[in-house]
């Protein structure tokens, strides 16, 4: 329950960090809700796996670069399940604010997310 938390926590800061960049991409530069997204993500991703790294799971015992690889893989998927859900609802939904629809998707990508992190990156090798 303790992870759980943590990794809401971290979440949290991650989510933040999109909704941040995301908003002021929004208000300073043309770039649109899409391709803004397409930028805020990677942001988000880099920001939550230094944050699960050294917060809620630790180091793993493998690599750094095993590790990232890992925290990427699950963070693309994670990222593209999010932004598939955030374009379908701006999409079905025109006068939807980026920011409702932002904060819906990053819901349903949560469980996946720690699903993910918890058993696949930062899952600690039993030595046999």
């Amino acid at each position: 329950m303790k992870k759980l938390f943590r990794f809401l926590i971290a979440g949290s800061i991650g989510f933040v960090v999109d909704a941040g960049v995301l908003h002021l991409l929004i208000w300073f530069t043309p770039v649109g809700p899409f391709v803004g997204r397409a930028i805020s993500i990677p942001s988000a991703l880099l920001a939550t796996w230094v944050l699960n790294r050294n917060f809620t799971f630790g180091r793993s015992n493998r690599s750094l670069a095993a590790e990232g690889f890992r925290y990427g893989s699950v963070g693309l998927t994670s990222a593209l399940l999010n932004y598939a859900l955030f374009s379908s609802l701006l999409m079905t939904e025109p006068l939807l604010r980026p920011i409702i629809a932002l904060t819906l998707a990053s819901a349903a990508a949560t469980a996946f997310s720690f699903f993910g992190y918890s058993r696949f990156v930062f899952r600690h090798r039993q030595n046999s």
